[in-house]
């Protein structure tokens, strides 16, 4: 079960954990991601998200 919220600093290749926590939450759905399965993030914005599918769609929306 996911608890506590992490705080995160996004980086190009990676991520870094600023605060412990076991999830964050995605910038475009609201659904709390795993730090284990966070594979999306935006670098520039500092947003994560569940899946390629919100990935594309904060894209699109910022076009």
């Amino acid at each position: 079960m996911l608890k506590k919220l992490a705080k995160i600093k996004y980086l190009p290749n990676n991520f870094k954990v600023i605060e412990d926590g076991d999830h964050v939450t995605c910038a475009v759905s609201g659904k709390k991601i795993s730090l284990k399965s966070l594979t999306y993030w935006n670098v520039e914005l500092q947003e994560a998200y569940y899946s390629y599918k919100e990935a594309s769609l904060k894209r699109d929306k910022s076009k």
